[in-house]
Formats: structure tokens, C-alpha cells, sequence
């Protein structure tokens, strides 16, 4: 590769641990999964392992350790492993999320998808390893949700992600591109990004701020093909950007993050609502799916693509048909204006509003870490397995937020914002 790709090399491994991670001395760096989504950290990311570390330990890190992964290695356990043994998963590597998580170091997620690994591997079977996977890693995942650490989420390149989005190019070309992609949407195509990044989850903050103190009652997302009102709970929490940990440490959960977020009342959504663009979950694409609600559940999905896999989604628990999530995204975000769907969530999301059928976070209701399960319920949140996004904005929709005196208010017009921070 070339000096200009070895100086963005670094440039993002300086953003991942001082704008991520907001990196600590004394703390202990743990890079891999932080869940279900992966393995582990992809062999593809080596080289920039490498340097995360050296730097790590630069800023006075006590220990920096890897949990490798190997995609492959999840696509031969599905497809030759006996099903009885799904279930038998490595506790030590659960440990160390959960010991990580407790003491609340640093936690670094690497996601280097191959979209069509899983396509001919039953969807029944996906599903059931996930519930193992998300089940056994349950307690790690509880504390990461409640911010008991810094943790974040990257992506690196890899030949089969490349491939599925230039079908065109050389598999050099195609990792060249992606890497530039990557460096684009995540701000490190300048000489500063660390002041940039600064800069970009102020003006975060500051939405959020401004939608905190409003208080809105009621969303209504209107375009073309979507007419939808999600209710929120009294004393919601925007959240967006940088956040803090629970030791005060302000950390960027994903790179890139263009959303502002916060969480629906899980009983009161209704409407009907388009997903504007495709998403896949392990190797299975759900496209053109439309979701229609009532008193906060779905009632009717259909998809022309995926829609079997979609109801199996919807049926591993309650809260699967609910909403988890609503995010604001301005259709002039750089991933939107890469104007390719990725097919990694946490890229994806970052293209236009969407909303997350699933667990919500409880640090989006005030109060909300504190709370029971059955207490967060009652408060409006919702609890689930899953959390799954799905990006629902255009560049015709109009967002309002309706106050306790039921006046109505433009958030966005024409897909981006309608007011000034």
C-alpha cells in the first residue's frame, strides 16, 4: 500500500482510540467481539491492530489483548456441526467480554462482513445459534447497553465485501475503493480528524440538546410511502456522537455515526412506514419490506425479498414486533452521498433516519440504567433478544414533533434538518 494509505492507517487508529475509545492510561483494551455480530477480530484488520496497540500502550495502556475471529469458521460449524451442539460455546471468551465490561475498560468491535456467507445456510438454524450467542453473552451485552465501559464499533475491508459492492473492479481495486470509502465517511480525509470529530459530535450534542429540552410527546414521519406516528415516553433522553460511560468517560460508540437517537413508547406507534433500503442479517437480504402498526406492535410485514426471514425475526420474541429505536439522520450525511447500501448496519444506519425494532437502551429514559426490565416496560421501553435497524428516510420526508400543547413543529423538511444549532 501507499504512504497516503499508511498516514490514514494512522490517522484512523488515532480516532478509534482518542474519539472511539477515548483511550485511558491504566486501562485494559480488549479488541473483538463485542457480542453476536462476529467471532471475533477479522484476520484483514492485522495490520491495524498492530498499530492500535503500539499506540494504545503509548497512551498507558495496562494491557491490550485480541479475540480472533473467522467468519469462515461460523459458516463450517453451521453447516457441518451437529445441531445438538449448537449450544456449546467457549465460556472463556464470554468471560473476558463480561470481565472487560465490569471493570469498565475499552472495548474495540471490528466488523468486516461477507454478506453472502450464510445465503444457503437455513434461516431456522441462523436464528437459533444467534439466540444462543446473544443469551450466553447476555450479562457482557447488559453492561455495554447501560454504558459500564467505552466501547466501539469499525469496520475494515475484506476481498468478499468488496466484491458484493464493486462486482466491476480487481479485488485491489475494490479494497483500494473501500478503504477510501471508509476514510471519507469516517473523517479522516483531513489533516486534523481528531478536532474534526470534535467538532462533528458537538453539533451532535447540540441537536440533541435541543430535542432534549423540547420534550416532544409525538414523531410524525410523513413521505411518499410512509405515514407514521411514534409517541415517546415522558423524560426520553436524545443521545448522539460522543456519550458518556458510567466513569464519565465520552466515547463514540460507532465510526461513522451521523444519527441522533432515542427511544420509542413501545405501546404507541402507529402507521404504516416503507424501509427505504435493503438490509441483510447473516446472509439473508430483506428488500422493499413495508411495516405497518398498531398500539405500538406490527400487524402486517411484507417484503418482496426476505419476507420469509423477516417473520422469523419478528417471532423470536415479544419484542422483536416493537420498536426499540427512532434515529434522525440528514439525507445529506456522507454515507448517503456514497449512495451505495453497504450492507453493515452500523454503516448502513448512518445514511438516513431509521427506526429498531428490538431492545431499547435504557440510557435513553431518565432514569433508565436503574430500572428493572419489568419497570423500563412499564416506563414505555421495550426489551427484546434482538436489536435490529432498519432505515426508513428519504430526501421527501418530513419529520414534526408534536408538543404536550399539540402544536406542531418541523424537525426536518425534505430529508434534512429544519433547525438551526
Amino acid at each position: 500500500m501507499s504512504s497516503e494509505f499508511e498516514k490514514n492507517l494512522e490517522k484512523y487508529a488515532e480516532v478509534i482510540l482518542k474519539i472511539g475509545l477515548n483511550f485511558q492510561p491504566k486501562q485494559r483494551l480488549l479488541i473483538g467481539s463485542l457480542g453476536s455480530f462476529s467471532e471475533g477480530a477479522p484476520f484483514e484488520a492485522v495490520h491495524l491492530i498492530r498499530i492500535i496497540t503500539k499506540k494504545a500502550y503509548q497512551m498507558g495502556a495496562r494491557l491490550v489483548d485480541v479475540i480472533w475471529g473467522d467468519e469462515e469458521l461460523r459458516y463450517i460449524r453451521l453447516k457441518y456441526c451437529s445441531r445438538k451442539y449448537l449450544r456449546e460455546l467457549p465460556q472463556w471468551k464470554i468471560d473476558a467480554r463480561f470481565d472487560i465490561s465490569q471493570a469498565g475498560d475499552a472495548q474495540l468491535l471490528i466488523l468486516s462482513p461477507r454478506p453472502d456467507l450464510l445465503k444457503d445456510i437455513p434461516t431456522g438454524l441462523i436464528l437459533k445459534y444467534q439466540y444462543f450467542l446473544v443469551k450466553k453473552n447476555r450479562p457482557a451485552m447488559k453492561l455495554t447497553q447501560e454504558h459500564a465501559l467505552a466501547w466501539s464499533g469499525i469496520t475494515v475491508p475484506n476481498n468478499a465485501w468488496a466484491k458484493r459492492l464493486f462486482p466491476e473492479l480487481s479485488a485491489d481495486k475494490g479494497i483500494k475503493k473501500l478503504w477510501n470509502i471508509i476514510f471519507e465517511i469516517c473523517r479522516i480525509n483531513n489533516e486534523d480528524p481528531v478536532s474534526n470529530w470534535h467538532n462533528h459530535n458537538e453539533n451532535l450534542s447540540k441537536r440533541c440538546i435541543y430535542l432534549n429540552k423540547k420534550q416532544y410527546k409525538e414523531l410524525k414521519f410523513r413521505s411518499q410511502e410512509t405515514d407514521l406516528a411514534i409517541s415517546l415516553p415522558k423524560e426520553h433522553i436524545w443521545k448522539g456522537g460522543a456519550v458518556s460511560s458510567q466513569k464519565g468517560i465520552r466515547f463514540t460508540p460507532n465510526l461513522p455515526t451521523e444519527e441522533i437517537y432515542t427511544l420509542p413508547d413501545r405501546n404507541k406507534v402507529k402507521g404504516r412506514v416503507k424501509i427505504t433500503k435493503p438490509f441483510i442479517i447473516e446472509g439473508q437480504i430483506v428488500e422493499n419490506c413495508i411495516l405497518e402498526f398498531s398500539e405500538g406492535r406490527i400487524i402486517t410485514a411484507t417484503a418482496e425479498v426476505g419476507e420469509k426471514f423477516l417473520h422469523s425475526i419478528l417471532e423470536v420474541d415479544e419484542g422483536t414486533k416493537r420498536l426499540g429505536e427512532v434515529a434522525l439522520v440528514p439525507n445529506s450525511s456522507p454515507i448517503s452521498k456514497a449512495d451505495l447500501v453497504f450492507y453493515e448496519t452500523l454503516i448502513d444506519e448512518n445514511a438516513a433516519n431509521h427506526i429498531a425494532i428490538g431492545q431499547a437502551f435504557k440510557g435513553c429514559l431518565s432514569g433508565g440504567t436503574e430500572l428493572a426490565d419489568e419497570e423500563f416496560l412499564a416506563a414505555g421501553g421495550n426489551n427484546s433478544l434482538l436489536h435490529l435497524d432498519m432505515m426508513i428516510g428519504s430526501s421527501d420526508m418530513d419529520v414534526d414533533g408534536i408538543t404536550e400543547k399539540n402544536q406542531i413543529e418541523p424537525i426536518m423538511k425534505k430529508g434534512e434538518w429544519a433547525f438551526k444549532v
